[in-house]
């Protein structure tokens, strides 16, 4: 069996890892960025709007966690 050559610093790989890590990262501030606008008392579509998503998307993504992690959240009627 011939050795193969690893690929070459800033390849297709390299480039494709770097895709998947800003794309890690971008989720992990979001996530933060999120919980700090609930804390601060934004309402869903408001985070919605900032974030260019639908107040669906932004709930679906986020609900479960931010609960989760007991961050109060404001009522629609109350």
């Amino acid at each position: 069996m011939v050795p193969t050559s690893p690929p070459p610093l800033g390849g297709a790989a390299d480039g494709l890892a770097s895709v998947v890590a800003l794309r890690e990262l971008a989720d992990r501030l979001e996530d933060a960025e999120v919980e700090r606008a609930l804390r601060d008392g934004w309402s869903w579509p408001q985070i919605a709007e900032a974030l260019g998503v639908t107040r669906q998307a932004v709930h679906k993504k986020h609900l479960r966690r931010v609960a989760g992690a007991g961050i109060e959240l404001r009522r629609r009627n109350g």
